[in-house]
């Protein structure tokens, strides 16, 4: 099939060296969420270098950007991300070696998102004054995605409610539209004060906030069994005490309680602080709750998917070298075959891939939605707009997200390939959503009708960005 935006993707192409650039810019600083404020600019100084007027600090975050280009309707939004992981430190090569023992890495890509947002971004914006289109292209700089909300407290300050259709780009293993929901999710500090004493010499005297943490994770522990299907919870213990014959006057532990929606969210949240305050009473401690990133999960919206697929079916998945090819061979002898059988059943890859070590073609929309596994911060934006995207094979099959072998191919051709078509099928998409109001019209009123008649709140009216909690401690 023939492209729409033929000028977008030739512009892409010939930016590529640049948008390749920003990536790995990005890539090397590697900065955690809410603090990414190198990679913000380098974002920044190629926007207005291409003649977006770009402004900082969306949400309370000096990081977040929403840059603009054109004007009147419809306005068609890019979501770019540039947050890296804990511990997910690695060369560009394909055995494991981290730059900074125990340091932040792209472990999930976000550099390759940043980069494709940006360039899908731009060569809209060419396909544009070449034809005489009329819209306002929006490029959101989200930050935060990994854990720190960024687009929830984005769209608490309003910047996507004016916009009409949202889309992005993932990396990931295979191409193939964006579907289905996620999980709602919370994440919660408790913190625990006690009466410091001799752990041996008096005891009695002492009242331990890590007993009261411990409780209230068994109390969790308990509470699994009575917990409504789709319905998750995980937490780790922060702060645990110094030295074991001090009574610990001071423990923390925190917790992330997932679930399909967020009603029932809510009220298992408020089953686990029961846990914390129960704790507290029979240690005669005290606890402090701090819930400070609450995010909805995913609106899918099927007339956005549907305009995405054609989009990918004619751009094509992504265009890789020989040396890529030998990356992957690489990387594929670090990823166990259970692991990689697993990752091809979850994803649908037909069996005919899986003795292949990069996906080299387009798969369909799923006929079904999927059950929601993980969270993303992108379920704010997806109550405020139509929201939908696309994943493109940016490594290897099979590889586990969250990891070092994903690092290391977002920072070489791999990633780069990946991000390139990202880039060209966000942009095809959205210059067709830009020339045809009946197809924004059609996503619109599927958006109104999952709504109800709701309109967007914010789950967190009074948080504060976490800045404190995501600190590199390096």
């Amino acid at each position: 099939m023939e492209a729409l935006a033929k000028n977008a993707i030739r512009y892409i192409d010939q930016k590529r060296d640049q948008i390749v650039a920003i990536s790995d810019k990005i890539w090397e600083y590697a900065e955690l969420c809410l603090h990414e404020n190198k990679s913000a600019a380098v974002l920044v100084e190629n926007l207005r270098a291409e003649g977006f007027k770009v402004e900082t600090g969306a949400g309370g975050i000096p990081s977040a950007i929403v840059a603009e280009w054109g004007s009147g309707k419809p306005v068609i939004g890019f979501l770019a991300e540039y947050d890296a992981l804990t511990n997910c430190s690695q060369k560009a090569v394909p055995v494991q070696d981290p730059v900074v023992r125990d340091g932040p890495g792209h472990g999930c890509g976000h550099n390759l998102i940043g980069a494709a947002s940006f360039g899908a971004a731009i060569g809209l914006k060419k396909e544009m004054e070449t034809k005489g289109v009329k819209g306002t292209i929006r490029f959101y700089g989200c930050p935060a995605e990994e854990g720190g909300a960024g687009k929830a407290f984005m769209a608490r300050d309003g910047v996507f409610k004016d916009c009409d259709i949202a889309l992005a780009y993932h990396g990931a293993s295979v191409n193939r539209v964006k579907f289905g929901s996620t999980l709602a999710s919370d994440d919660t500090t408790f913190t625990f004060y006690g009466r410091s004493s001799h752990a041996s010499g008096d005891p009695y005297n002492g009242r331990s906030a890590l007993d009261a943490l411990q409780l209230m994770n068994m109390g969790i522990e308990f509470l699994r069994e009575h917990m409504p299907p789709r319905t998750r919870i995980h937490y780790t213990i922060t702060k645990g005490g110094g030295q074991p014959n001090v009574v610990p006057p001071e423990a923390q532990g925190w917790v992330r309680v997932r679930a399909w929606n967020r009603d029932v969210l809510d009220a298992l949240w408020e089953r686990v602080c029961l846990c914390a305050k129960g704790a507290a009473m029979a240690t005669e401690t005290r606890v402090e709750i701090d819930r400070f990133k609450c995010i909805y999960n995913i609106l899918p919206n099927y007339a956005v998917a549907a305009v995405v697929d054609e989009a990918l079916q004619r751009v094509g998945p992504p265009t890789f070298t020989a040396k890529d090819r030998e990356f992957a061979a690489e990387i594929s002898k670090s990823i166990p075959k259970s692991v990689k059988e697993a990752s091809m059943r979850r994803s649908d890859v037909p069996e005919e891939w899986w003795d292949k070590d990069l996906l080299e073609a387009v798969l369909p929309c799923p006929k079904t939605e999927p059950e929601p596994a993980g969270s993303d911060d992108a379920g704010d934006t997806s109550h405020c707009c139509p929201y939908g995207g696309v994943t493109m094979a940016s490594n290897a099959l099979g590889t586990p997200g969250h990891s070092w072998q994903f690092t290391s191919q977002a920072g070489m051709g791999i990633g780069h390939a990946g991000l390139i078509a990202g880039a060209k099928v966000l942009a095809e998409a959205a210059y067709a959503f830009m020339t045809n109001p009946e197809l924004v019209e059609k996503a619109q009123a599927e958006f109104r009708k999952r709504m109800g008649g709701r309109e967007y709140r914010s789950a967190m009216p009074d948080a504060k960005p976490a800045f404190h909690m995501y600190e590199t401690k390096i």
